[in-house]
């Protein structure tokens, strides 16, 4: 269960997974207010926009920083489709 409606499936799909089986060397779990503080983030310093699937990527960075310092990253960002709710929820926390 999950707010990001982008990432929310109800089965998972047999080819996808084995797409990132073979090609993925790590996979990092964040949750609903990780989100949504990467969210925030993207509003006060990038002045963008992201749903909550969409900043799902700095979420995670943000979460494993200490192994990706000093390192060149590139995040992708797609997704502005959030409701007022979502928006209100992600400037209300810390």
């Amino acid at each position: 269960a999950t707010l990001a409606a982008g990432l929310a499936t109800g089965a998972p799909f047999l080819m996808p997974q084995q797409i990132m089986w073979q090609h993925l060397d790590d996979f990092v779990l964040v949750d609903d207010d990780e989100m949504m503080r990467a969210v925030r983030i993207y509003l006060e310093r990038a002045k963008t926009l992201a749903e909550l699937a969409g900043a799902a990527p700095l979420a995670a960075a943000i979460k494993v920083r200490e192994r990706l310092a000093g390192k060149r990253i590139a995040l992708i960002l797609s997704g502005g489709n959030t409701s007022p709710e979502e928006l209100t929820r992600s400037l209300e926390l810390s």
